[in-house]
């Protein structure tokens, strides 16, 4: 059964906060909301498990208190993520993440995650790209984001209620344009509301703007879509981090690709072409361990001239690592399957849409410019990643803010802020485009590599390939949040001239500090085009 063009919801269900994604971000803070004493409900369009976090390798990057290199500290942290966000970072906002991870990271061992220790009892520690000393905390090897999302579902079981097969449509908003509610669709397309005076959106990235990505097949950046019908803007949405190592399973690979943990590099690995060379000598002072960005876009420059006639991967060597199959059980075992002992022989790999740095502009404590609607997570843009996110730095993100943004709800409803109504809306029509189009075109013109010429190709392809649709299915309500995407993500790009952190520009190679270093602002027109905010709107949110 699906929704009817324009029909109103069929059933109705009440809270004082729904949450929009079971990852990290979302389910960190309906438990903290719950502990307040706020009725949560949490929907997620597929099943509890099923989200982003799972699949996160390498761990969370985190300072803690007597355990940590001699000389780190959480200000060396903060100057790390600072570098790596390329001028773009809000340096407030880094701070306040970076120093809630000691407490962020020892509330969820108390909620039963269990991290990687030494015969000592302190936690192991890694060392990513980017990063300046051993801080990376992780769990089974490289399934920490497995071992993330077990504690927390676990910890949520029977404290928090979840509707799974729901997906976000759109936000229920007051005639003032207050967020009171959230437009769902059923697993069988009927429609309901769910009416709450606070929308906490955790919903995820949008790595499905592409062929080949790390992210699962439901990262289509549907609360993106949402908080921008909803009237909230968007930021930095140009810059998508490609992870330099996916597993590579052959030519034309689509959807998502085994990850290779950055971790690999970090315990010694090193990546050559077809011939044996090094790819990343001479190109950054920490070689193998430079920033994704730079790892990312050495391999596709280095790609261009074919070394040994290969021309769309190389290979990670990491036959020096003892024990390999312990220490990286879940990249050993996608290699097995896929016919490569890592043990013995380099593994093939190549870049792939990875993490959204930008998003829905959003303080730490999750607060959006419309009242009633909170975000946190990869769906949101604190500050935190600027043009390049930091590795490990997603899951301390999720932690943190879904944290302060429980708090932010439960201070906002405590002082009147929030407004409740009884919730009515219809299913809303919007442009979809063909999503097999959207992908190539995004994929060939939008990744690492653009240009002028190309982000053209782009608008007129989806041009091309929309139709106004009313949202009354799963699918529908994806590819319409991916058209918007691919849409706010061109604007963007188009008018970043330069080249900084993952946006890099073929036709602008060089970073222009006296013009860059600010960030663009999206938010929808009235016909419903993602379009670049006016500057005095920018400056107040950027």
């Amino acid at each position: 059964m699906s929704a009817t063009p324009g029909r109103g919801p069929l059933w109705e269900a009440r809270a004082d906060l729904v949450v929009v994604g079971t990852g990290v971000a979302g389910l960190t803070a309906a438990l903290r909301a719950r502990e307040l004493g706020l009725r949560v409900l949490v929907v997620t369009k597929a099943s509890g498990g099923d989200g982003n976090t799972r699949w996160a390798q390498g761990g969370v990057a985190v300072v803690l208190p007597g355990e940590h290199d001699e000389g780190d500290s959480v200000e060396a942290h903060v100057v790390d993520t600072l570098v790596a966000g390329a001028g773009l970072c809000d340096e407030d906002a880094v701070r306040a993440v970076v120093g809630g991870g000691p407490a962020a990271v020892t509330r969820l061992r108390e909620r039963g995650a269990v991290f990687d220790a030494l015969p000592g009892g302190a936690l192991a520690r890694t060392r990513e790209g980017g990063h300046s000393a051993f801080r990376v905390v992780h769990a089974g090897g490289d399934a920490t984001g497995a071992e993330v999302e077990r504690a927390l579902l676990a910890a949520s079981h029977g404290q928090v209620p979840v509707l799974e097969d729901h997906i976000a449509v759109d936000a229920v908003r007051t005639p003032l344009g207050q967020v009171c509610g959230l437009l769902v669709l059923d697993g069988n397309g009927v429609p309901g509301v769910l009416t709450a005076p606070a929308v906490l959106l955790a919903s995820g990235g949008l790595g499905q703007l592409y062929q080949a990505t790390s992210n699962p097949e439901v990262a289509t950046g549907d609360g993106l879509a949402l908080a921008l019908r909803a009237g909230a803007v968007a930021a930095d949405v140009e810059f998508v981090q490609f992870h330099p190592t996916v597993l590579y399973t052959g030519r034309g690979a689509r959807g998502r690709c085994p990850l290779v943990t950055e971790a690999v590099r970090g315990e010694g690995a090193v990546l050559v072409d077809a011939t044996g060379a090094r790819v990343m000598r001479g190109v950054h002072p920490l070689e193998d361990l430079a920033p994704r960005d730079v790892v990312a876009a050495a391999i596709t420059r280095h790609l261009a001239g074919a070394p040994g006639g290969v021309d769309d991967h190389v290979f990670l060597d990491a036959t020096g690592i003892p024990d390999l199959a312990r220490r990286f059980p879940t990249v050993h075992s996608a290699c097995l399957a896929a016919g490569v002992d890592p043990s013995a022989e380099p593994i093939p790999v190549a870049p792939a849409a990875h993490f959204a740095c930008g998003g829905v502009v959003s303080d730490v404590d999750g607060r959006t410019g419309v009242t009633g609607l909170y975000a946190a997570g990869e769906v949101a843009r604190t500050g935190l990643h600027g043009a390049n996110r930091l590795a490990s730095n997603s899951l301390l993100e999720g932690l943190v803010v879904g944290t302060r943004a429980a708090e932010a709800v439960a201070a906002d409803l405590a002082v009147g802020l929030l407004a409740r109504c009884a919730g009515t809306a219809s299913l809303p029509t919007a442009p979809v485009a063909d999503r097999d189009s959207l992908q190539r075109v995004m994929s060939r013109y939008a990744a690492i590599g653009r240009d002028a010429e190309g982000l053209a190709v782009v608008g007129s392809v989806l041009d091309l390939s929309t139709v106004d649709r009313v949202l009354d299915t799963r699918q529908l309500v994806e590819d319409a949040a991916l058209t918007v995407a691919a849409r706010a993500l061109i604007a963007a790009a188009a008018e970043r001239e330069e080249s900084r952190g993952c946006h890099v520009r073929t036709d602008f190679t060089e970073r222009d500090d006296l013009r860059g270093r600010r960030s663009h602002v999206v938010r929808l027109n009235p016909s419903g085009q993602p379009v670049l905010a006016d500057p005095v709107a920018a400056r107040g949110v950027a």
